[in-house]
């Protein structure tokens, strides 16, 4: 490495790094204790070389939240509504349908991405009927859909194990599963700020028996709320301990919160400073995930740009529809195109490569050059599907991905 970004302090963990060794705990929270930004950017960058080169990931992806009805408080969640409060929605298989159909025929995606709320109005019928509609109507989209936390609900709540639910969905055509409802797994701090979601243990061990069953997933951790570094060097290794085991996770996915909208929203949000520290520590923790994906609605373009220089090979997808930060105050666009995606790729000096959760290599779409204007596509098509005002607080999801 450039010896003008070289740090005494830390040769150690270099040449860790250099020769290919692990990282121990106490490793990760030096390296997060430390303020020696371009140093992280550049051992993270290392690692993202050797593993990725020059390849950055991306893909055309629809994000569905088909109910906001939820019996779980989270604090800093403001897109749920209670049962029977103002303001709840819940799509019907028409509208998923719909909706799926809408994004294909003007966007061309190539994967769509379904969460919601824990409705419990809704069976094991509604979920089974949406995936095997959307696989006959698409058999060529990937479907990445429900978190762990959502599966959980439902193995509960029908007296199942979390297989019989996981082997009911991919029977109808479910592929993957997102990462969402990690949060932070200390259990203490989990009580704290979503108490009434599934436990650390039992998040690991849904995303364990997905993985046995050939089901790849992907993993998150929300940053910047009440955890401390240490929270999230424990998070980390507890999720690199289960891939050493199963090896389903694909791509790790930091989540900074956003907490306009919540009832944190005082406690203020993570800065870019920290946004780049987490993404290059993540990457040098993580040496058995292929993948660092940014998900840059929780952050915006331009720092998510950034991020392709600290450890980053992924910048998720085009995300339409996306709900999960827009709703909580973010301002990112919520239509980007595909050929806006490849552009801020390329101007970084990577080379955009078409991919869906699978990392199955695509080619570019066919309507990537249709209907531009500024980096947008232009069109009647509107990527909210989302019920009539009904008064209630603004609308913002949880972290989902």
């Amino acid at each position: 490495m450039n010896t003008l970004l070289s740090n005494p302090k830390l040769q150690d963990i270099q040449e860790k790094i250099e020769a290919g060794e692990r990282l121990s705990f106490e490793d990760g929270v030096r390296l997060f204790e430390t303020n020696d930004l371009p140093f992280l950017g550049a051992l993270a960058q290392q690692v993202r070389l050797r593993l990725n080169q020059k390849k950055v990931y991306y893909s055309i992806n629809l994000h569905l939240n088909h109910t906001n009805v939820c019996t779980a408080h989270c604090v800093f969640c403001a897109f749920a509504r209670r049962p029977d409060e103002s303001g709840g929605y819940t799509f019907t298989l028409d509208q998923m349908r719909a909706k799926v159909d809408d994004a294909v025929k003007h966007f061309g995606i190539n994967e769509v991405h379904i969460v919601g709320g824990l409705n419990p109005d809704l069976g094991m019928d509604y979920y089974t009927d949406m995936f095997r509609l959307i696989h006959q109507d698409h058999p060529e989209l990937y479907i990445k859909a429900l978190t762990a936390v959502e599966i959980d609900d439902l193995a509960k709540r029908f007296n199942l194990s979390w297989e019989q639910v996981l082997s009911q969905f991919k029977e109808a055509g479910l592929n993957g599963l997102p990462g969402g409802g990690a949060e932070i797994f200390d259990e203490v701090l989990r009580r704290k700020i979503c108490a009434d979601k599934t436990t650390s243990h039992d998040w690991i061990e849904v995303h364990r028996v997905a993985h046995e069953m050939g089901m790849p997933t992907n993993c998150t951790m929300l940053y910047g709320h009440i955890e401390s570094i240490e929270d999230r060097v424990d998070h980390i290794l507890r999720l690199r301990a289960l891939q050493d085991q199963t090896h389903g996770f694909q791509s790790f996915i930091p989540l900074a919160f956003n907490a306009e909208n919540t009832p944190l929203e005082k406690k203020g949000e993570p800065g870019g400073y920290t946004d780049l520290k987490v993404y290059a520590i993540s990457r040098l923790l993580f040496d058995n995930i292929p993948h660092i994906k940014v998900h840059w609605t929780t952050l915006d373009l331009k720092m998510a740009q950034v991020a392709l220089s600290f450890g980053v090979d992924d910048v998720g997808g085009t995300n339409l529809n996306e709900k999960i930060m827009h709703d909580a105050g973010n301002e990112t666009p919520v239509d980007l195109s595909e050929a806006a995606l490849r552009s801020l790729i390329e101007e970084a000096g990577f080379e955009p490569t078409l991919v869906d959760s699978s990392y199955g290599i695509d080619s570019p779409s066919p309507f990537m050059g249709e209907g531009r204007d500024g980096g947008k596509i232009q069109s009647n098509y509107s990527p909210h599907l989302s019920p009539p005002p009904q008064g209630g607080r603004k609308d913002g999801t949880e972290n989902l991905s």
